[in-house]
């Protein structure tokens, strides 16, 4: 059959260990044999990384922004161990956190639902879609440890002149301290993001901080939100037949546990990091998780919301047989191929992820799986557990 055609490149974002295995044999085995793929390729693994200086997650991040679509797999993000397992010469920040910062984007994480997985909490019928913000906070800190008799300040120069504000007084015992910030601008466009994906998907939003203790930093956020509700959605929601309401963290999380899910839950970084892979977990895998990073000026790039399986990869290395899950690393190949039909106007591109999606979850609830999903099935068919590659070429025989 004749392959379906590309007009425009799709940035390819290649990751590391047992996921950069996975990512081409998905190529080879569910996409190059249908799609005469065009990508622009970037070499994200921890040794190119280190080889260019980081320089090429920063290129890969401008592509997205040429290009309007990328797809990355899963990557190393190195604690002291992988420095000196890799020889680095620094540990490189996180790639995922560098091209988040640079296209200023909301992440978005939704579990992919199958029948025969039931949630850890059964009352959650619905997807539960987290919103992360992607910029600042811990993962743009500044640290340091501060010896016993020292003391640290925040000192901030701005129109209303010089301040410094003591944080802590280290007279009884050293101890660490550490920065953070955000910006009105970065919290706009996170705002809008999820106002807008919020409206796109005719769900509820919810949005969640502590501001109680945080009354400035946290309260910031909760301002923003509430004004640009105010003036630009709220008539919106209001038509949609859907709602914004803000609580507090803690709050939000009892409400979610009792809840049936189908809201989108909008988090600040760290808490949509952690958040996500609670609620990926509770839904069944973190190996069926969704993830989208959507730009306020329209840029959007698709990955896989885990690690880089790290404990398979090891085993792989040895030539054991492993049975590491690809399904969302495959949605992640899905989801840019199906944007980049839909700004490109290719129909057929559209179709072809929505069949590789079905064909995955139709292979999964006729009993074939990884060992991952063996473990917690629940439905009518016999189980079969599968290697990786027998798994795709599984969910190949559906597609064909």
């Amino acid at each position: 059959m004749e392959k379906i055609k590309m007009t425009t490149p799709i940035v390819e974002l290649d990751g590391d260990e047992m996921t950069r295995h996975i990512w081409q044999w998905i190529k080879d085995i569910l996409i190059c044999p249908y799609v005469d793929l065009k990508s622009e390729y970037y070499d994200l693994s921890l040794v190119n990384r280190e080889k260019t200086a980081d320089q090429v997650t920063v290129d890969s991040a401008n592509a997205i922004k040429k290009y309007g679509v990328g797809v990355k797999c899963a990557t190393i993000t190195p604690n002291a161990q992988r420095v000196k397992e890799y020889n680095l010469t620094q540990m490189w920040k996180s790639p995922n956190g560098t091209v988040r910062a640079i296209l200023d984007g909301t992440v978005f994480r939704a579990p992919i639902m199958v029948n025969g997985i039931t949630p850890y909490i059964p009352t959650w019928t619905q997807p539960i879609t987290i919103a992360r913000h992607a910029y600042g906070d811990i993962y743009k800190d500044v640290e340091g440890y501060v010896k016993k008799d020292g003391k640290a300040k925040l000192v901030i120069d701005d129109a209303d002149g010089h301040r410094e504000i003591e944080i802590f007084d280290y007279s009884k015992s050293g101890g660490v301290v550490m920065g953070m910030h955000n910006t009105d601008k970065s919290i706009t466009s996170f705002a809008r993001s999820c106002f807008n994906y919020a409206l796109d998907t005719c769900q509820s939003l919810w949005f969640a901080t502590k501001d109680t203790i945080s009354k400035t930093y946290d309260h910031r956020f909760k301002d923003i939100f509430a004004q640009i509700f105010e003036e630009e959605y709220k008539s919106k929601f209001e038509k949609a037949g859907i709602e914004y309401f803000y609580t507090l963290i803690d709050d939000a999380v009892a409400r979610v546990v009792r809840s049936n899910g189908g809201m989108i839950w909008a988090c600040k970084n760290y808490d949509g990091d952690v958040m996500s892979d609670m609620v990926a977990t509770a839904f069944g895998s973190l190996a069926m998780m969704t993830s989208v990073l959507v730009s306020p000026d329209g840029n959007y790039e698709y990955e896989a919301a885990h690690g880089t399986v790290t404990r398979h990869y090891y085993k792989f290395l040895k030539g054991e047989e492993t049975s590491t899950n690809p399904v969302a690393t495959i949605y992640a190949w899905s989801g840019g191929l199906r944007k980049r039909g839909q700004l490109d106007g290719i129909k057929a591109l559209q179709d072809f992820a929505d069949k590789l999606e079905k064909a995955t979850i139709d292979t999964i609830e006729g009993g074939y799986m990884t060992g991952d999903l063996a473990s917690i099935y629940k439905g009518n068919a016999k189980v079969v557990k599968l290697n990786t590659v027998d798994f795709l070429k599984k969910i190949a025989e559906q597609l064909a």
